[in-house]
């Protein structure tokens, strides 16, 4: 599965900068996240047990593109076990297309429905001794609010009525960020390693071949990149700025644990801290 955006929105992003890499990280921090419980049944697709290990913030399925109660109730059991915050990774209603398709949902509609995720997560953050501590689209709905206002301030409504204010994570410069500040609501800046971005900051679409990175030693030197000089480079070759507080490891891949647990070394090796952002 993808940790938060299968394709490319429309505005938002890192910007264009020309940047040297900062050597000194004194105070550099970087949270972990990735995506969890994406399984139905006796379907399972991530190993989530081993993926705790290494990831500090778990984007859990609510049961509306992946996920059921069991499966919920298992992640937040183990994820407060090892101290890893629990967010709720909502979606459009598309178990059948894993929430990867577009949908037009009304407004009123999908406010609702993501408040109901946030709280069906929370009774079982809650039993596990832990609250939901923010809130993440999934799929066509990542892309969705990044450059659509309305369903934007929809995503922002289900949030305070869920009873709020849980920060929102998501791409920097996006609808949805903005619309939450408007709303009160904190927000978080999150980044891809493993996903091309355009030269605008937006990702690279997954029908693309470009669109995924699969190197492993890319991957781990652009996350350091990442959190060390808050710089990307673009799939045309250009510097962008990402100030993100948060990189998302795919869970979804062969040796997608090994390539998280490389790059959190190559983090801690460098002196970067590992840490939850909540």
């Amino acid at each position: 599965m993808n940790g938060g955006s299968d394709g490319a929105g429309s505005g938002g992003g890192p910007e264009r900068v020309a940047s040297e890499e900062t050597t000194d990280v004194t105070g550099v921090s970087i949270d972990l996240n990735a995506d969890l419980g994406e399984g139905f049944g006796r379907w399972t697709l991530t190993d989530d047990e081993r993926l705790l290990s290494v990831i500090t913030s778990a984007n859990v399925a609510c049961g509306f593109h992946a996920g059921d109660a069991v499966t919920m109730r298992r992640v937040c059991a183990l994820a407060v076990e090892q101290d890893v915050r629990i967010g709720a990774q909502v979606s459009y209603r598309d178990l059948a297309g894993f929430g990867r398709r577009a949908m037009d949902v009304p407004a009123d509609e999908l406010a609702a429905e993501v408040a109901y995720q946030i709280g069906a997560l929370e009774v079982f953050a809650r039993a596990a001794g832990a609250r939901v501590a923010y809130v993440k689209p999934h799929g066509a709905l990542y892309n969705r609010v990044v450059g659509d206002e309305e369903q934007a301030r929809a995503v922002v409504e289900g949030v305070l009525l869920a009873g709020g204010p849980l920060p929102v994570l998501g791409l920097p410069g996006s609808r949805l960020h903005a619309c939450a500040v408007e709303a009160g609501l904190p927000v978080v800046a999150e980044a891809f390693a493993d996903r091309a971005y355009t030269a605008d900051g937006t990702l690279v679409p997954r029908g693309r071949e470009s669109a995924v990175i699969h190197d492993p030693d890319t991957v781990v030197e652009r996350s350091l990149a990442m959190a060390r000089s808050r710089t990307v480079t673009s799939h045309c070759g250009r510097t962008l700025s990402v100030r993100a507080a948060s990189l998302c490891l795919h869970g979804d891949t062969p040796g997608s644990v090994e390539l998280a647990r490389r790059v959190r070394a190559r983090l801690e090796e460098a002196g970067v801290r590992v840490e939850a952002f909540t």
